[in-house]
């Protein structure tokens, strides 16, 4: 009982400080930040083995960015970045094992987020309210209520927020979305969404082992339950446990679920979900998360579908994409194009292809943003807490077998089961 009303009160504290938005006083040390002392932009990286050192690589060609810090729980990962770091821009960074020393520094404007998902609220309220700026990795949070707590520090503390959410600058998708927009495809009934991976589904199980050498288990775990050390759920695979991430649907998913609530206009939470899945491709798989799911998204006119099983093929000739489902014909979408196929002679076919590097783009857009103060990034935070939500609810649909509808202003499903998936809780002496 006391966990429910602390979970609640919390929700209806983040909900206050969202809704008052910057009209809330921002601490003094997060006001001195607002405005760099110069044109140079000091950048720090949290997590550096994967996407985050990927994203750092990018932010580092926008010109005046100087790296001035490296922070991993993993000493191995740690200093073979820190030599990359040196030979790539000529500056062996400060580095750290603790991410709360870097936010102790003045001279750090912007924090990458690179973590496994369970870490991205805490190192991003944390960033925001010690007045930095934040590039953080989708998806947003790995919870519902984490998501609400991210955005209302962002903007408490007035703070510019990217989502790691490329495809948002992609021009091919926003080709895709204007002809979407121009009406030629007739009335959408269905959206299929869909990401048939391996990577994130099938994992041999191992037994629990000691923590290797120079790693700090405790600090990944974090806010996580406790538990002994175990190689599978560790670098990489992380993602197939719930208290870490969300499977396929919280990974891809919130890539291209963003793309299909794009398309849609779709500003609310749907009026219903209902979801189905489980381990049936590989019975003996070590992972918690699905490696078989599929979940419908109920509006009022049309459905938005997702699934994922464990190959590498699909729909198209496409293991992973959308398809938006029209009345005068269908176009079919991912990264390396999107097409219309006719239905009869309705409308013209056509095929577009990428033309600009997205990511480099997602990552100089943040940093001009950054500049000019400018809240409204290409995915800002809201937007990532927007997909966020719809992927951690599809889970919770499937998890708990339950048919399910989500209010989002009072942050509850009514429904016991499910709420209590709303927000995770922090392993002491973590807190939000």
């Amino acid at each position: 009982m006391n966990n429910e009303l602390t979970r609640r009160a919390f929700l209806r504290q983040s909900a206050t400080a969202l809704a008052a938005g910057i009209l809330i006083p921002r601490t003094l040390h997060a006001s001195a930040r607002a405005v760099a002392p110069s044109d140079r932009m000091n950048v720090a990286l949290v997590g550096c083995r994967s996407m985050g050192w990927y994203d750092l690589s990018d932010i580092m060609k926008h010109p005046g960015t100087s790296c001035v810090a490296l922070c991993d729980i993993d000493s191995s990962i740690l200093s073979n970045r820190a030599a990359e770091a040196e030979k790539n821009w000529g500056r062996r960074p400060a580095l750290y094992g603790d991410y709360r020393r870097i936010l102790e520094r003045d001279d750090v404007d912007i924090i990458i987020i690179g973590t496994p998902d369970h870490w991205h609220c805490k190192i991003t309220t944390d960033a925001c309210s010690a007045g930095k700026d934040v590039y953080v990795e989708k998806p947003l949070a790995n919870s519902i209520g984490e998501c609400d707590a991210m955005v209302a520090a962002a903007q408490r503390y007035g703070r510019v927020v990217q989502v790691g959410q490329q495809q948002r600058s992609a021009a091919i998708w926003h080709s895709m979305k204007e002809y979407i927009d121009s009406g030629e495809l007739g009335h959408i009934g269905r959206v299929n969404v869909w990401a048939n991976f391996s990577y994130a589904a099938v994992l041999n199980p191992v037994k629990d082992s000691p923590v290797p050498d120079g790693v700090d288990f405790d600090m990944w775990l974090g806010p996580a339950p406790k538990r002994s050390f175990n190689a599978s759920r560790f670098h990489g695979s992380w993602r197939m446990f719930w208290d870490y991430g969300g499977g396929l649907l919280t990974d891809w998913g919130v890539h291209l679920l963003d793309m299909a609530l794009w398309g849609m206009n779709v500003k609310t939470m749907p009026q219903r979900v209902v979801a189905a899945g489980g381990n049936h491709a590989y019975p003996d798989n070590f992972a918690e998360t699905f490696d078989t799911l599929s979940v419908t998204y109920q509006f009022p006119d049309y459905l938005i579908q997702w699934s994922n099983v464990a190959i590498e093929s699909g729909p198209y000739g496409r293991n992973y994409g959308l398809e938006f489902k029209g009345t005068n014909g269908t176009l079919v979408a991912n990264r390396e194009s999107w097409e219309v196929i006719p239905d009869g002679n309705k409308v013209e076919a056509k095929l577009v292809k990428p033309s600009n590097n997205d990511h480099l783009d997602h990552t100089n857009n943040f940093m001009e943003c950054v500049k000019r103060r400018d809240m409204q990034t290409a995915c800002p935070i809201t937007n990532g807490s927007f997909c966020a939500k719809y992927a951690h609810i599809g889970n919770i649909a499937a998890r708990t077998h339950e048919a399910l509808t989500y209010d989002d202003a009072r942050h509850t499903f009514n429904n016991k089961a499910a709420d209590r998936f709303i927000m995770p809780e922090y392993r002491k002496p973590w807190k939000l």
